[in-house]
C-alpha cells in the first residue's frame, strides 16, 4: 500500500534517467528544493560526479527487479524519465518489461507517487511506434496501483538536446527529405527554460 509523506519529514525522492537531458536539468532543482534526493543510475560513477555532495546515486537497473529494492527503499515520489530507444531488440517492449519492475518495485515500497514523462498523443490517435510506446508506458505503470502523474510532452527542445542536436543535424546536411506521413502531426515544441512547459508562440498542438 502506498503512503503519503508525512507532513513533518522531508520527502525522500528518487530519480530514474538523471544521466538524460531532462532528468540532468531536474536534478539541479530538486537538490535546490531541500528534498532528499536520490538517482537510480546503471553506472553510478559515471553520475557522481555531477550531483551535489548530499545527493545519494544508487546502482540499478530496471530489467533487474532486485537491484530496485534498493532504490526504492523508503522513497515517497518517484520521477520515471528513461526508455528504451537505441537498445538492441524490441525497445517497445522493452519498455513495457521495464514500467512493469518499476510499478510493481514502487507498490512494494510504499512510493506514494509517480512522476512520468510521456510523449504527447492521445490514444484514438494512429502513431507512430515510438509514441505508441510512450503512451502504454504510461499505462503499465498506472497498473501497478501506484498513483501515477504523467506528462505528454510535445518535443523538448534545447542546446544539447536529442531532439535539437538531431533537427540541427537534418538541416545542416539534407535539402530535401523525403518523409513518413506521420511526420506531418502537429506539434508545439516546448523549450527546455521555459516556465511551466509553456511555449511562446508556434504552432498550437494537434
Amino acid at each position: 500500500m502506498s503512503h503519503q509523506p508525512e507532513s513533518r519529514r522531508t520527502p525522500a525522492v528518487l530519480v530514474t534517467g538523471a544521466t538524460g537531458y531532462i532528468g540532468g536539468r531536474l536534478v539541479p532543482v530538486l537538490e535546490a528544493s531541500g528534498v532528499r534526493l536520490r538517482c537510480l543510475a546503471r553506472r553510478p560513477a559515471a553520475l557522481e560526479s555531477r550531483v551535489a555532495p548530499a545527493t545519494e546515486v544508487v546502482a540499478g537497473d530496471l530489467f533487474d527487479p532486485a537491484s530496485l529494492v534498493r532504490a526504492l527503499a523508503g522513497i515517497d515520489v518517484a520521477y520515471y524519465l528513461v526508455h528504451s530507444m537505441g537498445a538492441h531488440g524490441d525497445y517497445r517492449e522493452r519498455d513495457r518489461v521495464a514500467a512493469r519492475n518499476f510499478g510493481e518495485a514502487a507498490r512494494r515500497a510504499g512510493v506514494w507517487r509517480i512522476v512520468y514523462l510521456g510523449g504527447l498523443a492521445t490514444d484514438d490517435e494512429t502513431l507512430s511506434k515510438h509514441l505508441r510506446s510512450r503512451i502504454e508506458t504510461g499505462q503499465v505503470l498506472r497498473d501497478s496501483g501506484v498513483s501515477v502523474v504523467e506528462f505528454r510532452a510535445s518535443v523538448v527542445v534545447g542546446s544539447g538536446s536529442l531532439s535539437f542536436e538531431l533537427i540541427r543535424a537534418l538541416v545542416e546536411r539534407l535539402p530535401v527529405m523525403i518523409c513518413p506521413r506521420w511526420v506531418s502531426t502537429l506539434a508545439q515544441p516546448i523549450g527546455i527554460d521555459e516556465p511551466a512547459g509553456v511555449s511562446r508562440g508556434g504552432t498550437p498542438p494537434a
